[in-house]
């Protein structure tokens, strides 16, 4: 066997390997995420707040309690989480929004959120309905978008001038 043919065999055995021990960690962290939904769903209480701000923030500087700073593993203390601070129960508190409820979430306006602790899992409004956040466009649409837009300013601008 010549020498290419042997570290491509070696690559490919190593990047097995790293395919088993991937599956295996993803089974275990998928156990431990549902236990832990399943001890937040246990614990959650349905609370009436007014939504005062809401920011994507480093875990440093959300202003959550030092306890829950302490217990945030290394590897996510300098990733930006979804804090909201809101007046709930006569006291303004910080808390930390679910990202698929995140964008729901309104400013300045009374909801109805389910929390659990510090972390907020659901937001139903009061009054009204809450808006959804606008669809985020595909680049492909924007390129497309711009195209249809400088034609049709190109088009426009040559049928107001006169041809001599």
């Amino acid at each position: 066997m010549s020498t290419l043919s042997i570290v491509l065999l070696i690559i490919l055995a190593a990047l097995v390997v790293l395919m088993i021990v991937l599956y295996f960690w993803s089974k275990k962290l998928q156990k431990r995420q549902d236990e832990s939904r399943e001890k937040m769903e246990q614990t959650k209480q349905t609370v009436s707040m007014l939504i005062i701000d809401k920011k994507m923030l480093p875990v440093k500087s959300s202003g959550l309690p030092q306890a829950a700073i302490d217990q945030t593993p290394k590897y996510l203390r300098r990733s930006k989480l979804p804090i909201v601070k809101a007046r709930c129960q006569g006291k303004i508190m910080t808390f930390i929004a679910d990202s698929k409820v995140y964008p729901v979430i309104p400013v300045r306006k009374e909801v109805k959120a389910t929390i659990s602790g510090l972390y907020i899992m659901d937001v139903r409004a009061i009054r009204g309905q809450l808006e959804a956040p606008p669809k985020k466009r595909k680049w492909y649409e924007k390129l497309r978008r711009k195209a249809e837009e400088t034609v049709s300013s190109s088009s426009s601008s040559s049928k107001g001038k006169k041809k001599k």
